[in-house]
């Protein structure tokens, strides 16, 4: 007979929760708070998002990190992939350890490290920092967490579906294409989703890698807040959770649906 849970766990789990997501919700509420002082409650208003759109250098670091959050997660997703198949379908090759030590470093390595490693890597090539190079070091800390989610899937995938397809006539190229990636796409999804929701919140490695005319939003928040927090910044930092709420809440859909799908098409596919 199974226990129900004990008070004991059910206070655990409502002060984590509540230790994780009062903050939040505080945010979000002050960011309504029509009084510039956030600590004073003054009545609700939308004041603070209709200057919020009325900045121009928020706007602007809020494009840039858009586009370097948009282009690093799809160049880290390609790459991420390729690197977990590599390591999963091609077994001990030549270079391995190394290969994959490479791949899984940045997982350990902290963010200061890094980002200093990249700007004297730039440095020593005499290449301008800027949009690229902030999207480059994006792509090489993002990507290895996108091999991971891509290689956990990897290891329980069924090859004889690839055989059978091959047996058929079917090119691998192809096979890759019209079998393997359909069924991997949930967590070719996760992945690219979480290289994205990094890329918005990375703050440590922009600033080593950043150059004139590449202040990401992040950037731009936490050089207000050293002038003081007002309202303004709350309403960005609000418009950013729920940015990426939807965007989770969206891959979560897609991939249980994809789940769904692929589950009724092996039921079919085992039916007499």
């Amino acid at each position: 007979m199974r226990k129900g849970p004990t008070l004991f766990n059910v206070v655990s789990i409502t002060l984590g929760f509540a230790f994780l997501y009062i903050p939040i919700i505080l945010l979000v509420i002050y960011s309504f708070n029509a009084g510039r002082n956030v600590a004073i409650w003054a009545g609700w208003s939308t004041r603070w998002y209709v200057a919020m759109l009325q900045n121009q250098q928020l706007l602007d670091a809020a494009w840039v990190t858009l586009r370097v959050a948009l282009l690093s997660a799809s160049i880290a997703t390609v790459l991420g992939t390729l690197a977990a198949i590599a390591l999963v379908r091609h077994g001990r090759f030549a270079g391995r350890t190394l290969f994959s030590g490479m791949v899984y470093a940045p997982l350990v390595m902290p963010e200061v490290i890094t980002g200093l490693s990249l700007l004297l890597l730039f440095v020593a090539i005499n290449f301008d920092r800027g949009f690229w190079t902030v999207t480059i070091a994006h792509i090489t800390f993002s990507m290895c967490f996108v091999a991971v989610v891509v290689q956990s899937r990897l290891v329980t995938f069924d090859r004889s579906l690839e055989e059978a397809a091959m047996d058929l006539g079917c090119p691998p190229f192809k096979t890759f294409f019209v079998v393997t990636l359909p069924i991997i796409l949930p967590a070719v999804i996760a992945g690219w989703m979480l290289a994205f929701t990094l890329s918005l919140d990375d703050l440590v490695i922009a600033s080593f890698t950043t150059g004139p005319g590449a202040t990401t939003l992040p950037m731009r928040i936490y050089s207000s807040v050293r002038l003081g927090v007002t309202p303004e910044i709350n309403a960005v930092s609000t418009v950013l959770i729920a940015v990426v709420t939807v965007g989770v809440v969206s891959a979560s859909l897609i991939t249980k649906r994809q789940e769904v799908e692929r589950q009724r098409a092996e039921r079919l596919a085992a039916a007499p």
